[in-house]
């Protein structure tokens, strides 16, 4: 399927009512998002930790610390500086001790061939761990076909990027609605949206630059807070420096989960 194949959507919903993360498990048929939703039901967090710290043993520490307080990390696998292949499996026990997914933020953005193998093989092997990718769709909708070749079998779900936080992004407009579009073909493997606001009916959406404040970090990452996402449709809060720079950074998990949970509470 060719992008100009892609019918263009109608204009995005305007978002009206939030229903709870149990009622919605029954939407999906993807095996990662039942999960994701159940796991933010059950433990009463709609909070995500960006974990882009550079080391194993800064990782593992803050896993420890915002574990219990979380429904997904983060990662950036490929800037820990002296990685191996035992942290994957050191992942993986914390994620089922505490109880959360793993969101790895590759940002696939090559041809379907090429990402097939980024995704499957090389150094990080990042299918056979992580429950949750993301990309963009620069490349057009063969980046779906080549992840999904390998993810969906494995019951892995993706995310596409028709927004991003950061000032002056391109990701606006008719490149949204057609990554939109792109998705509402491929709804069994893409189950959501990297995004500032609510786009899509029958998608989970996951917002990045969440703080206490609002504001921006002065390299273009514009910074809003829990309750403005909640409020604007978000499903999950993407928590990265306001926690891991933290002097306490599970004290402070603590407020961010307790201000997603609040805002979305107020919304049932």
């Amino acid at each position: 399927m060719h992008i100009q194949d892609i019918p263009t959507p109608p204009q995005k919903p305007v978002y009206e009512r939030r229903i709870s993360y149990a009622d919605r498990i029954a939407d999906f048929k993807n095996p990662t998002a039942k999960k994701l939703l159940a796991t933010i039901a059950r433990k009463q967090t709609n909070l995500c930790v960006a974990a882009d710290v550079t080391s194993c043993k800064e990782l593992l520490e803050l896993i420890h610390q915002v574990g219990p307080h979380i429904c997904m990390l983060k990662t950036h696998i490929d800037i820990l500086h002296d990685f191996h292949s035992s942290m994957i499996k050191q992942l993986k026990e914390l994620a089922s001790q505490y109880d959360f997914l793993l969101f790895e933020d590759r940002k696939f953005a090559d041809i379907g061939n090429t990402v097939m193998h980024q995704y499957e093989g090389g150094v990080y092997h990042i299918s056979d761990w992580a429950d949750i990718v993301n990309a963009h769709t620069v490349p057009g909708p063969g980046i779906i076909q080549g992840l999904k070749k390998v993810g969906a079998s494995k019951g892995r779900a993706l995310l596409l990027l028709p927004q991003m936080s950061s000032s002056g992004t391109l990701a606006t407009g008719d490149y949204t609605q057609k990554t939109i579009a792109m998705a509402t073909q491929e709804h069994e493997f893409v189950i959501g949206f990297i995004a500032r606001e609510y786009l899509a009916p029958n998608f989970l959406h996951f917002c990045p630059g969440v703080q206490m404040q609002e504001g921006g970090d002065g390299m273009g990452q514009r910074y809003i807070t829990p309750k403005f996402a909640i409020e604007a449709g978000i499903d999950v809060i993407i928590v990265g420096r306001g926690i891991y720079k933290a002097d306490d950074p599970g004290a402070q998990a603590q407020q961010y989960k307790k201000a997603g949970w609040d805002a979305y509470q107020e919304q049932l």
